[in-house]
């Protein structure tokens, strides 16, 4: 888990890092149209490129802290357990995406690669863009695994435990900012989601 949650921060300091430069370019080239008609030349394609690399490298960190919108409406009646285990399948169905995702990503990589493809204006190579998707996602896949397998063991325990007992979500028992949170969820909620509450 420390692992996991070391490499995601990072993961995401350097996307957020690639996202700032992406915008203070942005800002650059649109001054420069406006007021000496010369912007950044292939701004648009380092836009596309590195808000790509963004977004790939953001995803661990986003599951990592159950970010993705959950629709739980049909189940906020369902037993503690039961909630756990459909998150589980929830979160092993998301990892099939990623590394679906990733495997595609990598072929397409080769391709364009093969291809010897290009973007038209700084000439840059086209299957470095897929090729840095890739470890987000595989990262991504592997913090979606090891919440699946943390929500089956708590799926368990509770099975064990009393009918009464209370236990701690399985994902939040480890998290050092919330573990003692009742909890976390925006202002926005109106209800606690079967991926946070408690």
């Amino acid at each position: 888990y420390i692992l996991l949650r070391t490499a995601a921060r990072w993961f995401a300091l350097l996307g957020a890092a690639v996202g700032l430069l992406v915008g203070v370019m942005t800002v650059v080239s649109v001054l420069g149209r406006a007021l000496v008609s010369r912007p950044i030349m292939g701004d648009v394609e380092l836009t596309q490129v590195g808000i790509a690399l963004c977004i790939s490298l953001c995803l661990p960190w986003c599951q990592l802290q159950r970010g993705n919108i959950i629709v739980d409406f049909f189940t906020q009646g369902l037993p503690q357990a039961h909630q756990w285990l459909l998150d589980a399948v929830g979160s092993v169905l998301i990892a099939t995406m990623y590394m679906l995702l990733a495997w595609r990503s990598s072929v397409g990589a080769q391709s364009v690669h093969a291809a010897f493809e290009t973007t038209m204006i700084l000439g840059l190579p086209m299957w470095w863009a897929y090729a840095g998707l890739v470890p987000g996602l595989v990262l991504s896949a592997g913090v979606a695994l090891w919440q699946a397998w943390r929500l089956v063991a708590g799926f368990a325990a509770r099975r064990r435990a009393e009918p009464a007992a209370v236990l701690a979500h399985p994902l939040k028992t480890l998290d050092p900012v919330n573990k003692d949170a009742a909890c976390a969820r925006p202002p926005w909620a109106s209800s606690c989601s079967a991926a946070c509450c408690c």
